[in-house]
């Protein structure tokens, strides 16, 4: 036989299986102590009783129950779960050798060295050598498993109730016998995990017999922890024994370390339901949002659509206040809430994958691509409404100065032919001298000339009307019933004029003197009345012009006309000079003139009358006309102011918007730096908005000035707004790229050397300095960062960072597949592991169980979403944990 000492001390030296160190050997003197020996009696005694009665049986001298090897064969097979060879019944010494060295053989399996403890003494009854083995087998199956922060068996054991107690005032346990007299260190363990039980600060520590009672009772009676040591005992000891107070301790560190576990796979399980929790609440967002603007722009695009037309230019340019006041006031809500969704989306997705869960598919419709659509739409409904008001608004100043001539001329012609159907059928050559009815044929020559010369008016009185038509004037009606009632006199006057003339012809040959001079005069003057008349009407026609080409073009029109006004003063004065002639042959032969001239109503006095007019009307034309110049000077001025700011506006939005591409793809220093220096160049960009606001302000004095060109400047108001929209959102989209890699690094552990290298290496293969890389630069990248890659593996590897397919890879995605190659996540199995241990290794869990581990509000999360469990042994209630797990995942299985 081997020294148990010798053999003990060169086992530790040696580095072998030593559970305790050389501290924990078995001394042979210390078992000389009764003291001690009696205290290591009664705990191992309870411990072994402790497994014995699960299998319905006990000891009562832990030196003689053993020495057959029965009951010690049956207390390893329980506590190792384990079957040992059958024992043999025989009551033959031989028999129980036999028993007691399959369990000392069994003991050696498991890789304790059994020093100076032998079968024989063991049947023999050797008390000293039983409690050794005892407590062999208590090291090796009770104390040699615990674990604290890489610290095993005494030492993980010292540390689990060094850690447990810390709290605790009077307690402060450095060993296993003199820390633990007073019963304090006892109360406090329990009371850490179940203050329930425990009343600490009611305990005094200068009464150590009462703590002791009360720690051992407690332990009894509520955590199936049987009592082992005395009360008495341990006071009475100077220092008690060690492995008798290890013996009972590790008792209470087996009671507690399951409700450890269950802390641990409870917290696990929360917080794998808080990410998902809070997953939900951003995806219920992100529909609401989505829905509310999708429904803006579905009640919104109709009324853009909507092209009833105006009657009148006011009205017109209230739906061009009410579109403008919608651009003002009602759209840039809308874009912001647009850039926002597509920020929560994006947000959404990282912290999706970064929890590994399933990709975010927005219910159908919903879309970033829908919405985009249908923005899309908007904007182009916005455009053709705004092209249709401008197109309008000209339109109906056509119409509304169409509409002014055509009533003038009309009114002109209404105004001539005042009479003539009269004058046309009155039989006054019927009692007329033969010169009368010269004359009057004269008269009516010089008519019919008149009515040629208004065959023009009336022309262009039916061409206005039929412009009208075509155009869509609201009173076309009434247009049409005048223009028709001019049409039909017209026609009137024209088959009167041939009757009368034919009935004149059939008298003028009774008739032969005639007057040269008076119808010379009325030759002259009718044609000369006319022109009168057409210059007048000249002078007061409208115009409408939009630049300064046009105005000039009329006011050298009008320099030409007056040019012609001294050959016409002449006319007028030979005009003058018949009628003169004619007084004078008049009076010079003793004529008396009965009346005015018998060929034409033109007088002398109406043709000075008429040429008073029309010259007091040429300094008001030359007024009017200066006056138009003026206007368009003005408009030239806010042209050229427009396009000086529109062209500064388009300058700063295309550098900003190569400056943040630039931005997005060097960005240097750390990236909360990219973070704040990109917030502050978004300030810097929002400075820029009072620019933006003055240049709206000029293209409202354009539109309500009815300047519809702009020869100084390429950009449109449009233009710009889309400009600026896309700017601002290009520097959020920017931003939020930035703290998704913030939530990338810091969720999945990446360093900032790493996130530089990333981008470098990203930038190197990024050849169009995009911001994003076809597959084969994408290839080429990673076998750069050292993977070697089939076509099988890139094939997979795209399907993760291009999941569309759309064959581009962004630099978000790709530290995503970077992080997620080489970071460790919660997994389908990890869950599940974790309700197996809140379910006591059952296949299933019940409501109670999760309500009891789980705080409340998740508990009834899981309750509400797991299916009833339908696998064998099921009881009413049971859910499948399995299944809820593996669908958090997105996973059908495991």
């Amino acid at each position: 036989m081997v020294d148990y000492h010798a053999a003990n001390n060169q086992s530790s030296a040696g580095g072998a299986q030593t559970y305790m160190g050389q501290e924990d050997a078995w001394d042979r003197d210390l078992l000389l102590d009764p003291a001690w020996e009696k205290q290591q009696r009664k705990t191992f005694t309870a411990w072994c009783n402790s497994h014995l009665r699960k299998a319905g049986t006990q000891i009562e001298n832990i030196e003689e129950d053993f020495r057959d090897g029965l009951k010690l064969m049956l207390l390893l097979e329980v506590i190792s779960g384990e079957r040992l060879p059958k024992p043999e019944r025989g009551k033959m010494r031989v028999h129980k050798i036999n028993n007691v060295n399959k369990a000392l053989d069994f003991i050696a399996s498991k890789g304790v060295k059994l020093v100076s403890i032998g079968a024989e003494e063991i049947v023999d009854g050797n008390a000293k050598m039983t409690l050794g083995m005892i407590w062999t087998i208590i090291l090796r199956f009770a104390i040699q498993d615990i674990s604290v922060e890489e610290t095993s068996a005494k030492e993980g054991l010292l540390l689990w109730c060094q850690r447990k107690t810390a709290p605790y005032k009077n307690v402060n346990v450095q060993n296993f016998h003199i820390s633990w007299k007073d019963g304090l260190a006892f109360n406090a363990l329990i009371h850490r995990h179940r203050p329930d039980l425990i009343d600490y600060d009611s305990l005094r520590k200068d009464d150590p017999v009462t703590n002791l009672n009360n720690a051992f009772e407690v332990a009894e009676k509520y955590l199936d922890i049987p009592k082992m040591l005395d009360a008495e005992d341990i006071v009475g000891t100077l220092r008690p024994d060690e492995k008798a107070i290890m013996t009972y301790v590790s008792c209470f560190y087996h009671a507690f370390s399951g409700a450890q576990k269950a802390e641990t796979a409870a917290n696990r399980i929360c917080k794998v339901l808080a990410v998902n929790q809070e997953n939900e609440q951003m995806m219920e967002d992100y529909e609401k949002l989505a829905s509310d603007l999708l429904e803006w722009i579905r009640r919104t695009i109709p009324w853009l659509e909507n092209r009833t037309q105006e009657k009148t230019v006011n009205d017109m340019q209230a739906k061009q206040e009410d579109f403008r006041d919608y651009r003002c006031v009602h759209k840039p809500p809308k874009v912001q809430e647009k850039c926002q969704l597509e920020i929560s989306f994006n947000t959404l997705q990282t912290k999706l994958r970064l929890s590994n869960r399933p990709a975010f598919m927005p219910s159908e419709g919903r879309m970033m691509g829908d919405i985009n659509g249908a923005w899309h739409t908007l904007e182009g409904a916005e455009k053709g409404y705004e092209e249709w008001i401008l197109s309008e608004i000209r339109r109906l100043e056509r119409l509304e100065h169409l509409a002014e001539k055509f009533h003038q001329k009309a009114a002109i012609h209404e105004c001539w032919t005042d009479g003539k159907e009269a004058m046309l059928t009155q039989k006054d050559y019927a009692t007329s001298t033969l010169s009368e009815v010269k004359a009057l044929l004269r008269k009516h020559e010089a008519f019919e000339s008149d009515l040629a010369a208004h065959q023009d008016r009336v022309e262009q009185i039916a061409a206005i009307a039929q412009e009208l038509n075509e155009l869509d004037y609201y009173d076309s009606a009434s247009v049409n019933a005048r223009c028709q009632k001019i049409c039909d006199q017209w026609d009137v006057l024209g088959a009167l004029t041939h009757s009368r003339k034919e009935s004149l012809e059939r008298t003028e040959k009774q008739l032969e003197t005639i007057d040269e001079l008076y119808l010379e005069y009325a030759k002259r003057a009718a044609p000369f009345n006319n022109w009168m008349e057409g210059a007048m009407e000249d002078l007061q026609d409208m115009f409408i012009v939009h630049n300064i080409e046009e105005i000039q073009g009329l006011i050298t029109a009008h320099e030409q006309f007056k040019s012609t006004l001294p050959e016409a003063n002449k006319e007028r004065e030979a005009i003058q000079s018949i009628q003169a002639q004619v007084q004078k042959i008049a009076q010079s032969n003793g004529i008396k003139l009965s009346g005015g001239n018998p060929y034409t109503s033109i007088t002398p006095e109406s043709i000075d009358t008429k040429w008073e007019k029309a010259m007091a009307m040429v300094p008001l034309r030359d007024t009017a006309l200066q006056d138009e110049l003026n206007k368009q000077n003005s408009n030239d001025s806010l042209r050229a102011k427009f396009a000086t700011q529109a062209n500064a506006v388009g300058a700063y939005i295309q550098e900003k918007m190569e400056e943040v591409g630039r931005i997005s793809i060097e960005m240097n220093g750390t990236l909360e730096d990219q973070l704040t220096h990109l917030k502050e160049y978004q300030k810097t960009i929002m400075s820029y908005m009072p620019e933006i606001n003055k240049l709206e302000g000029f293209h409202q004095h354009i539109q309500e000035a009815l300047i519809f060109d702009n020869q100084y400047t390429s950009y449109s108001m449009e233009h710009l707004r889309v400009g600026w929209e896309q700017l601002l959102t290009t520097i959020a989209r920017t931003i939020n790229e930035v703290e998704n890699q913030i939530l990338t690094r810091d969720a999945k552990g990446i360093s900032q050397e790493q996130l530089y290298e990333y981008r470098a290496s990203f930038n190197h293969f990024d050849k169009k300095r995009s911001g994003q890389m076809v597959s084969d630069d994408f290839r080429a990248l990673l076998i750069s960062t050292g993977n070697s890659l089939g076509d099988g593996e890139f094939t997979r590897i795209m399907g993760i960072v291009d999941p569309n397919g759309t064959g581009a890879v962004t630099f978000q995605a790709f530290i995503d597949f970077m992080s997620t190659e080489t970071t460790d996540t919660d997994t389908a199995d990890q869950v599940i592991a974790s309700f197996k241990i809140l379910a006591a290794d059952k296949n299933y869990i019940t409501a109670d169980e999760l309500r009891r581990e789980l705080p409340p509000d998740q508990a009834e999360y899981c309750i509400a979403r797991m299916a009833p469990y339908t696998g064998p042994d099921t009881i009413p209630g049971a859910l499948d944990y399995m299944s809820f797990s593996t669908a958090l995942y997105g996973e059908s299985d495991l």
